[in-house]
């Protein structure tokens, strides 16, 4: 966004994010290019000077109109997944949609011989059809449920927190040993799970960022420092330390969710009793 784009990963569990996924497609987009391609391969093979710079533009326009489509729907995909975002900065899907229109106006009208007002006819019906299709970019950001904390605080965070998670993952592909690695795995699952949890519930990040923040590092500094390291020079003793290390790490971060999940039970309780006594109210009247 590109603001919404990494803090989330393609999020399984939003039905909205799986509906958008499965709806949305660009390939559509790409088959304008094929024909466009072989009249480029002709008027090479010609050497077509003309017909070769006019549709090769025509190809340039067809394809980043392709490109920006994709950036714009990764965009509004990471948008829909999440509860706590804000909306794309850059309308990729707006800017894709009028490139199409003048990429097909160019197409008719320059490189196909039409009239300019046909070229233009079929240019807005373009990028009508595509805006009708695509839809239009997100506009709003999403801060609900942000109660007394920065909504830009809260996002900021949650960015931050999973910068660094990606970071780490990709660092533990390189850890050979399998206990260690499957350690590792489980370890980042449940920091997963935690950012979920307060994507959902972002008025606890306050009180959950430092632990949060903290600990990813740790493990940030461990799985550097190790991978720095010819594995092999590792004796079993340290591993098995670093193991049992991860594994605290791991009942910690449990323990935190615990807590996330609890605060939102006693938030429940406590909107079910003052419920519980509206109703007992209305029945002793």
């Amino acid at each position: 966004m590109a603001g919404a784009k990494r803090y989330v990963p393609n999020d399984s569990t939003s039905k909205q994010a799986q509906t958008f996924s499965v709806k949305k497609r660009t390939w559509l987009l790409y088959i304008f290019l094929f024909p466009l391609f072989l009249a480029v391969i002709i008027a090479i093979i010609k050497i077509d000077i003309k017909a070769f710079i006019l549709n090769g533009v025509a190809f340039g326009l067809f394809f980043a109109s392709a490109r920006l489509s994709s950036f714009g729907l990764d965009n509004e995909q990471a948008y829909h997944a999440s509860n706590l975002t804000k909306a794309p900065k850059v309308p990729y899907k707006f800017i894709a949609s009028i490139i199409l229109g003048i990429a097909t106006l160019w197409s008719a009208s320059f490189a196909g011989g039409e009239s300019i007002l046909e070229g233009l006819f079929l240019g807005i019906l373009a990028t009508a059809g595509y805006i009708m299709y695509y839809g239009i970019d997100p506009r709003a950001d999403k801060l609900s449920n942000v109660d007394n904390i920065s909504a830009d605080f809260a996002i900021e965070t949650l960015n931050e927190a999973n910068a660094k998670l990606d970071k780490i993952k990709v660092k533990t592909k390189e850890v050979k040993d399998f206990e260690l690695h499957k350690r590792l795995i489980e370890t980042l699952k449940r920091a997963d799970e935690i950012i979920k949890k307060l994507q959902d519930e972002p008025k606890d990040i306050r009180t959950a960022r430092k632990f949060l923040i903290t600990y990813i590092d740790g493990i940030e500094n461990v799985v550097n420092s190790y991978t720095k390291l010819d594995e092999k020079l590792i004796t079993n003793e340290t591993k098995l330390d670093l193991q049992n290390l991860l594994g605290d790490v791991e009942k910690n971060f449990e323990s935190e969710l615990y807590k996330l999940k609890k605060d939102g039970q006693f938030d429940l309780d406590v909107h079910m009793d003052v419920l519980r006594e509206h109703v007992k109210s209305d029945l002793n009247k």
